[in-house]
């Protein structure tokens, strides 16, 4: 799902949910944060990293449950809550991974693009959302530790500077969770959105790498 779902429809930035419970907002061993002297979240860093087939995990079809906070930002408690269909595939021998999220009570779909540096082995995320058609200008960067993906980036929520945070969680081999938070104050987190995957029959869920309609 997606810092990107700063402008509309939220990435489940990719879905997760969360793809993609507590076990989400436990941190993984952190690499120290870019700067000594710049205040930072708890855990914020865009010099993690993973591995090239942390994604392989997501390859296929996937039925998720959208939970997302109306108001950002507020202290809002309301959230609003929908289905959606995920369709992951893999380019480049698992350097590129491309998934399409289709929410059909919305009319809206969105496509996460992720790539490898293989020289600094981390992965970037971008969001597109049907919305604007637009690729977001900065990704989030990082990495898996096992079953746990952390990435971070920098980016603007309606013209306030935000910190952003996906946390993905691979939960057993048919589950996920992704999650997606902002730091409005560079001290604390609001998580604004949370996916959960269940895996899906690929031949029932998916057509030609995309989610039925």
């Amino acid at each position: 799902m997606s810092k990107h779902q700063i402008r509309e429809v939220a990435k489940p930035r990719a879905l997760a949910l969360a793809l993609w419970g507590t076990c989400c907002l436990a941190a993984s061993d952190v690499a120290p944060a870019d700067t000594s002297t710049e205040v930072l979240p708890p855990g914020y860093s865009v010099s993690r990293t993973g591995d090239m087939h942390d994604f392989d995990y997501f390859v296929g079809g996937w039925v998720t449950r959208q939970k997302r906070l109306k108001s950002r930002g507020v202290g809002s408690s309301d959230w609003e809550e929908f289905a959606a269909t995920e369709c992951l595939s893999l380019y480049l021998g698992g350097l590129a991974t491309v998934d399409e999220l289709y929410m059909p009570s919305k009319s809206r779909a969105g496509l996460t693009l992720r790539t490898f540096d293989v020289e600094k082995r981390q992965w970037s995320i971008y969001w597109v959302s049907s919305a604007t058609g637009q690729l977001d200008p900065v990704p989030v960067v990082g990495g898996f530790q096992g079953n746990h993906g952390e990435f971070y980036a920098p980016d603007e929520d309606n013209h306030r500077p935000v910190k952003v945070r996906y946390v993905w969680d691979k939960i057993d081999h048919d589950h996920a969770r992704w999650q997606q938070a902002f730091s409005y104050d560079n001290r604390t987190w609001e998580t604004n959105w949370i996916a959960d995957f269940t895996r899906a029959d690929v031949s029932k869920t998916c057509e030609n790498g995309r989610p039925r309609r």
